[in-house]
């Protein structure tokens, strides 16, 4: 289901497995993450190559381990969250090269489980793909989004510092109701 036997997949395949079994122990917090020291997400050049073998790694084990979930009834109370900490720009990066730069204008990133509705697309970025123009969600909103899923109100998790008002998600960020 996860791909361990396929050394392509196999280490993602594992964390995604040791994930599961986490979740069923009631562990509240995993992180998955997928580094390949030869060929990074981060790719400003060989992107077609480099997203290729990333993807190849990454999508049999992840799409196993939410069919995992979601058959042992985890899924309802599960959030799994996909994504980076930028996009990248709709254009070629340098004359000649296969890669891209970092957009933090417009990216995307994906929910499941946890309360979040099933097969909706929230946000969409400009006709060229380069900033977010649709039903934007600044960061502090999926924060306090997250926040919400998990049971917290992010506003009740104000401090003062110094004269000036702190929380997880700043002084900002709205729980984008229209997800759950």
């Amino acid at each position: 289901l996860y791909g361990a036997d396929d050394p392509v997949t196999a280490d993602f395949a594992r964390q995604c497995l040791m994930a599961r079994r986490f979740a069923e122990r009631g562990v509240r917090f995993v992180q998955v993450t997928h580094s390949n020291t030869e060929v990074q997400w981060d790719q400003h050049g060989n992107l077609r190559k480099g997203h290729q073998q990333n993807s190849a790694e990454v999508d049999k084990p992840i799409a196993g381990l939410l069919r995992d979930l979601k058959s042992r009834g985890l899924l309802e109370d599960t959030l799994v969250l996909w994504g980076g900490e930028f996009g990248r720009t709709p254009t070629c990066q340098g004359k000649g090269h296969d890669g891209r730069d970092h957009n933090p204008e417009g990216f995307t990133m994906w929910l499941a489980g946890g309360g979040v509705r099933n097969g909706i697309q929230y946000g969409a970025t400009d006709d060229y793909g380069y900033y977010a123009a649709i039903d934007k969600v600044h960061i502090h909103d999926l924060h306090a989004t997250i926040l919400q899923l998990l049971g917290l109100d992010h506003e009740q998790l104000t401090y003062r510092y110094q004269g000036r008002e702190f929380r997880l998600t700043d002084v900002s960020g709205r729980v984008m109701q229209q997800l759950f």
